[in-house]
């Protein structure tokens, strides 16, 4: 092989209770895609955060094509060529698009800002990508998928010759993942080296040269493309055999949990459908079909205009999020980072926080009981923390997830609104997040299950709604569900009668 763009070599890094890193090493070339793979805390992100120069390596040393460099603050990482997409997007929502993408280096003549330069600028970056938006948009007012494209437009803008992509595909549609690998070859073919972070395995196939697979902190191995396959890469991310990704088993379906009757909001119209004790209730569609905006008309986010909900056949009024717990529903956002940790508070306060008041004597916090309920679902889920004081915001994002489960499952809620539940989370760890979801299912509990894996909505669900512009396109029931047909109801190229109540 040619000199390597970038060279990372025996990285270690500690953090308070617990070593992140042991000696991790990985080499990239000019003009190569390499994966990067492993269960969430294996390292991943923070080894990027290292070359990144948030953080500071403890042991080891970088080399950008041959040379030893050191990185002490993402400045200097930009200087070197070196641009990172993060898993949690690193956008100004009041700005617009245009000075996003050019935040902190704005063109300007003399000193003064030229904004007109700046949007022509940034509309011609938007251009390589096929996203036709207007740059002077705030980024508040975009979708998560097309804020998304927008931080991979700013780091490619930075004449990038290193780049690192954490989970860029986790929001994106089918069309604009297409547009991103296309992106993709056209940066490889200008000699830029991609490290590419997913839990997708497919894709990994589809667009790395090698992979190296991270586990506990520790470089395991790395593979040409061609010597991998899909049970390999995953038997040396857990360390074992990984058998019968998805566990769903057959439970007995009982009385009636939820019943929504042409429910409208100002994103969905007319809605119906019924979930049942022991059932998972899947929801499909593409980006902006409407399926988190009917889960937040549900659980009180959005305004209900018109339409019922009924809760164990009794009709319920749901104004807000308080309400909806109170009648017992648990509602997992798909966005974490806005709607789920708080960041700056622990891992046991966190999934304690929407059970506080039954944690309380005479208005006083019973720590004790808080700490239990913290352990005793620390050990249920496995979630990977040093302690249960340690802020959320040092965990992996699979583990903030997991955290963010316990915090509804805490609640006993009898329904549980799942939006996305394996986002971001590994191979390890979705196998655990099915199993647990059968198991709940098991207890009597109903699930409904927003999912854009395909795979996983047909394998997982009793049976599929599947959505498109704001409306129940359809119903189908595995065994006999296929991706072709929940694709063709998605994108409202077949309509198929629907009952009521979507059964």
């Amino acid at each position: 092989m040619s000199q390597p763009m970038v060279e990372m070599l025996s990285i270690s890094k500690s953090f308070p209770g617990v070593l992140a890193l042991r000696g991790v090493s990985l080499a990239v070339q000019p003009g190569e895609v390499h994966a990067l793979v492993g269960e969430n805390g294996a390292g991943k992100s923070t080894l990027m955060k290292v070359l990144g120069g948030i953080y500071s390596r403890d042991a080891g040393e970088i080399r950008i094509q041959g040379h030893p460099v050191e990185i002490h603050s993402p400045h200097r990482a930009t200087e070197l060529g070196i641009s990172i997409i993060h898993q949690e997007l690193m956008l100004v929502p009041d700005m617009s698009v245009a000075q996003n993408i050019f935040l902190g280096r704005s063109p300007s003549r003399a000193g003064v800002l030229n904004p007109r330069r700046m949007n022509a600028q940034a509309a011609e970056i938007l251009g390589r990508f096929e996203l036709f938006i207007d740059p002077r948009t705030p980024i508040r007012k975009l979708g998560i998928a097309q804020q998304q494209m927008v931080e991979i437009a700013k780091a490619v803008s930075r004449n990038v010759r290193i780049l690192v992509m954490d989970e860029p595909t986790a929001t994106l549609t089918t069309k604009e993942i297409e547009q991103l690998f296309a992106l993709i070859h056209r940066l490889k073919g200008e000699g830029v080296s991609i490290i590419y972070i997913s839990h997708r395995l497919e894709e990994i196939f589809r667009i790395a040269d090698r992979v190296t697979v991270l586990r506990d902190g520790a470089t395991v191995e790395t593979l040409g493309i061609e010597e991998a396959d899909t049970a390999r890469v995953v038997r040396l991310m857990v360390g074992r055999e990984l058998t019968d990704m998805f566990v769903k088993k057959d439970v007995p379906i009982g009385e009636e949990v939820l019943r929504v009757e042409n429910l409208s909001s100002s994103k969905v119209r007319k809605i119906n459908f019924r979930v049942s004790k022991g059932e998972i209730v899947g929801i499909a569609g593409l980006v902006g079909a409407g399926r988190t905006e009917m889960a937040q008309a549900i659980f009180g986010l959005d305004p209900i205009r018109s339409g019922a909900i009924y809760l164990h056949g009794r009709k319920v009024t749901i104004r807000n999020p308080t309400d909806a717990l109170r009648h017992g529903i648990g509602y997992l956002s798909e966005d974490r980072k806005r709607y789920g940790v708080v960041p700056e508070m622990s891992v046991e306060s966190n999934v304690s926080l929407a059970v506080l008041d039954r944690l309380c004597l005479f208005g006083v916090l019973r720590k004790r009981v808080r700490r239990e309920l913290g352990e005793r679902y620390q050990r249920k889920l496995q979630i990977k923390t040093p302690s249960m004081d340690a802020l959320i915001k040092n965990l992996s994002g699979g583990n903030q997830q997991k955290v963010l489960i316990a915090r509804w499952l805490a609640t006993d809620a009898p329904l549980l609104i799942l939006d996305e539940p394996t986002r971001g989370i590994d191979v390890g760890a979705k196998h655990e997040i099915y199993a647990l979801m059968c198991d709940l299912a098991a207890q009597g509990f109903g699930i409904v299950m927003i999912s854009s894996e395909l795979p996983e909505v047909i394998a997982m669900s009793d049976r599929i709604m599947v959505m498109h512009n704001g409306e129940i396109a359809g119903v189908v029931e595995p065994p006999g569900a296929t991706q072709e047909a929940i694709i063709k109801l998605a994108m409202g190229g077949e309509r198929r009668a629907v009952s009521d109540l979507a059964q």
